[in-house]
């Protein structure tokens, strides 16, 4: 059995998918394309060690962030970690908010393979960075080394989708939804940048900045482009901040309208005042839907 867990920012998908473990005899893989990175902790906020009760977590911590990994990339990782689970008879709990994420790993969704090498013998470097330039910002890339950024090139190229058939599922999956209403989901999301800052979002960052670190996931990561540009001294500690709670509530309307237009999926208001009722809600659809 593959369960999904997928909603906005903050809602609980992380409380939820423990406690569907534990019960499930199941094993969890990330779907949140920011966790994937080694040392992004705080500004993704990734599940702590004493947060995963022993669960099993597949998928986590697995690039460094001046890497590039692709949806390709994650396509493949997450079904060949599918294919592990089911030998082993445990049960799948996909958990996050990225939804081409989840939708790579479930759905026929088919990307360019990077077997068919690409020729760029015809560019010169030049053009061959002008290309790159398209994609991430490449500040902090050796632009004398051919070789390298053709690699790079070659694989930002190949990420794009080529051919998809939207509602064909390559596995049986149920897909549970939390929610909250949007002022709830508001408050939240300001809340939890405020706890970010107080467990060192603002050190984390910079730890990143001082490396001359930008890459395109940190460039995407929200919580430290909006500390870059502080650290640039281009707006104030004040003025970014703001910035990171404005971007995460639009982040959160972005992935509604997601899991809303293309996957199939069954929404709870997730009780925030005892969420044990939340998880029984759950339970029981999943009991009488598998």
């Amino acid at each position: 059995m593959i369960i999904v867990i997928c909603g906005p920012t903050g809602v609980g998908k992380t409380k939820l998918s423990i406690e569907l473990a534990k019960k499930y005899n199941a094993e969890i893989i990330n779907a949140d394309s920011m966790q994937t990175y080694i040392d992004m902790n705080i500004a993704t906020a990734k599940i702590k060690e004493e947060e995963k009760e022993g669960i099993a977590h597949h998928l986590f911590d697995i690039n460094r962030p001046e890497d590039m990994y692709t949806i390709y990339d994650y396509q493949k990782d997450a079904r060949s970690k599918i294919d592990e689970l089911n030998k082993k008879n445990k049960n799948i709990i996909f958990v996050g908010g990225s939804g081409l994420y989840i939708k790579s790993a479930l759905y026929n969704l088919e990307f360019s393979d990077e077997k068919d090498k690409k020729d760029y013998s015809n560019l010169t470097l030049d053009e061959i960075i002008e290309k790159l330039k398209k994609y991430t910002d490449i500040s902090s890339i050796d632009i004398n080394n051919r070789k390298r950024m053709e690699r790079l090139l070659e694989k930002y190229e190949n990420s794009s989708v080529i051919g998809t058939k939207k509602d064909e599922k390559l596995y049986d999956f149920i897909c549970i939804g939390l929610t909250t209403t949007r002022d709830n989901l508001y408050n939240i999301i300001n809340n939890r940048v405020d706890k970010m800052l107080n467990e060192g979002l603002i050190e984390e960052a910079k730890s990143f900045y001082d490396k001359k670190l930008h890459s395109k996931a940190i460039k995407t990561c929200i919580g430290y482009k909006e500390l870059y540009t502080y650290f640039d001294g281009k707006c104030s500690l004040e003025d970014a901040i703001e910035e990171i709670k404005k971007n995460s509530r639009h982040y959160a309307k972005r992935q509604y309208t997601y899991f809303n237009n293309q996957m199939d999926v069954k929404w709870f208001e997730v009780n925030y005042d005892d969420f044990s009722k939340t998880i029984k809600e759950v339970e029981k659809y999943i009991d009488n839907n598998k």
